[in-house]
């Protein structure tokens, strides 16, 4: 596996990679220096260990509140299909409970 190298806060970091994945790795890697250089630059947040968790959430957040450009799930954000999916699961668990006493 190739080996890429970033800097994220000027901090340099060498990461393995997949073998087509050094392009995305490397986006992921300017993403998130960029998220965490402008937490730094505001000044209210001291500590590299809180700038990344609070990137990490801001990241974190991003993700969850995507929607799929179009099909039956575009007025969803990832977040709603993740709720819908463990609330499907709940409903058939408590539908074969009663079928476990059968075997």
């Amino acid at each position: 596996m190739p080996h890429l190298d970033v800097n994220i806060m000027g901090q340099s970091y060498r990461l393995v990679c997949k073998d087509d994945g050094e392009r995305s790795l490397r986006q992921a890697a300017n993403y998130l220096d960029s998220k965490m250089c402008t937490i730094r630059d505001a000044g209210k947040i001291k500590g590299n260990d809180r700038i990344a968790v609070l990137a990490a959430l801001g990241v974190a957040a991003e993700f969850l509140s995507i929607r799929a450009p179009q099909g039956p799930l575009s007025d969803l954000t990832i977040l709603e299909v993740k709720q819908k999916i463990s609330a499907m699961h709940a409903v058939l668990d408590n539908a074969l409970t009663p079928q476990e006493n059968l075997f």
